[in-house]
């Protein structure tokens, strides 16, 4: 089953809701057996994490690592089998810059399968980050 444009769209709006309350197991349903998300080199989450439950695990390590005060969502395009939303985090320390970036859903058979994150400037996250150990060291 193949999603329409606006169907993705509808769709990533849902898995950011669902995710951000924390509703885990629903997340999962939304996410295909195989489903991948890749966080890039250079980033303190760096790495691969794979299965359904890999939106909890790479969350609850980034929620570890920084003090999101707020995720702002710009916008979500989609196209044939994909959706790209551009949006930032916005860190708990208003001195810190935030980290803006795009992050790209891949779908198949109705589901996501795949969440490849692309930073703008990794080093705004990676501030936060050190911000963060410096506050609880």
């Amino acid at each position: 089953m193949s999603l329409t444009p606006d169907e993705m769209i509808r769709f990533v709006d849902d898995l950011y809701a669902t995710t951000g309350v924390g509703d885990w197991d629903k997340a999962a349903d939304m996410l295909t057996d195989d489903f991948v998300v890749t966080e890039a080199d250079g980033l303190a989450m760096a790495g691969t994490y794979r299965g359904k439950y890999a939106l909890r695990d790479l969350y609850s390590k980034v929620m570890g690592m920084v003090d999101v005060a707020g995720l702002d969502r710009v916008e979500t395009t989609a196209g044939k089998d994909h959706a790209v939303t551009i949006l930032s985090f916005r860190f708990a320390d208003p001195s810190l810059a935030p980290a803006e970036l795009c992050e790209m859903f891949r779908f198949r058979d109705g589901k996501c399968c795949e969440i490849k994150p692309f930073y703008f400037d990794p080093s705004a996250f990676n501030a936060a980050v050190e911000a963060k150990a410096k506050a609880t060291a």
